[in-house]
């Protein structure tokens, strides 16, 4: 007789889907980015990708190694790692630094915590964090598009957020880039904030494969959209610049939406990208900052297992301990 009923274990969801494809995805994404870094700021940027790329795998190859643990390279983990924190960095830091900054991402905040999936923060953003504490004026020279990054002497100009954050009246904001250079990336920055076209074609091209949920970037954007508009009193001109500037794109679509670090429901997607943007504005209009996408993120992948606590739909016929307790005891 012909089997009707296939029984097995858990987990019934089949999914093509494979951590080194939804990597490989990622590091496709970035490459435009990348490119544009290279125009911009020559051979400098590609060297110090090369190195955060490079140190990120050398450390989790030996850091499993010397904790008796399976090889996990070929999962590509390590190599988003490397490059979304080398987007983070200004192209002048010296590579020493960046490779340090490796070390912290993926020895201490993702392997000491068992791995890929195991870490509760971004560990791109905290090593990002940690440097910046460590070595505030390198991490703080920004070079402006085609000078020579490999100069001690290269031409450094301010941020467009940190101009703004000087001087909030657009009229008045000395040195300030235009919105096409602001769109294109002819501007001071990280690596990865300079070029928003070359990032919204990344996050484009993820959203397209459904490697990202719209969920997060759309909230997250939102938030600091709305609030911009308000602070800004309508001016549509400061709310562009507000967007456009400060990593906002890198960090919503490349940064946020990390598996590990992130909701895995929609409403708790929602508030996570609500509590990001409203951080991030918060810190831009009154912190002493000029940007607040990174503290944003890591202070929500703090609170992401109370936000799924609270979003997480409850089992049909759930009953709470206390209320069994008491039925229990009756």
């Amino acid at each position: 007789m012909a089997k009707r009923l296939t029984v097995s274990a858990s987990p019934h969801v089949r999914s093509h889907e494979t951590t080194t494809g939804i990597m490989l995805d990622v590091i496709i994404a970035l490459v435009p980015a990348l490119v544009m870094s290279a125009v911009y700021f020559g051979t400098r940027a590609l060297c110090l990708a090369a190195v955060t790329v490079g140190s990120a795998v050398l450390c989790e190859y030996l850091s499993r190694r010397i904790m008796k643990r399976d090889n996990t390279l070929g999962d590509l983990s390590a190599v988003v790692t490397g490059l979304i924190l080398a987007f983070n960095l200004p192209a002048t830091l010296p590579l020493w630094m960046a490779a340090i900054g490796s070390v912290i991402a993926i020895v201490i905040v993702k392997q000491m915590f068992g791995g890929i999936g195991q870490n509760f923060v971004n560990p791109a953003i905290t090593a990002r964090i940690i440097l910046m504490m460590s070595f505030p004026s390198a991490m703080a020279k920004w070079i402006v598009p085609f000078s020579s990054a490999w100069s001690p002497d290269a031409v450094t100009a301010a941020t467009p957020m940190a101009i703004l954050n000087a001087s909030p009246d657009l009229s008045a904001a000395e040195g300030l880039p235009s919105l096409t250079q602001m769109l294109i990336g002819a501007h001071g920055g990280s690596m990865g904030e300079v070029c928003s076209v070359a990032l919204l074609a990344g996050a484009f091209y993820l959203l397209l494969r459904r490697v990202i949920s719209p969920a997060i970037p759309f909230s997250f954007i939102g938030t600091v959209a709305v609030i911009m508009l308000i602070a800004g009193k309508g001016n549509l001109q400061f709310l562009a610049y507000e967007l456009l500037g400060g990593g906002l794109i890198l960090g919503a679509f490349f940064m946020a939406t990390d598996y590990s670090t992130s909701p895995i429901n929609r409403k708790g997607r929602i508030i996570f990208g609500i509590g990001c943007g409203l951080i991030t504005a918060v810190i831009r209009l009154f912190g002493s900052l000029p940007e607040g996408v990174s503290f944003s993120i890591i202070l929500m992948n703090i609170l992401v297992p109370h936000i799924e606590r609270l979003t997480t739909s409850k089992p049909f016929g759930y009953e709470k301990p206390e209320k069994k307790k008491e039925e229990a005891q009756a």
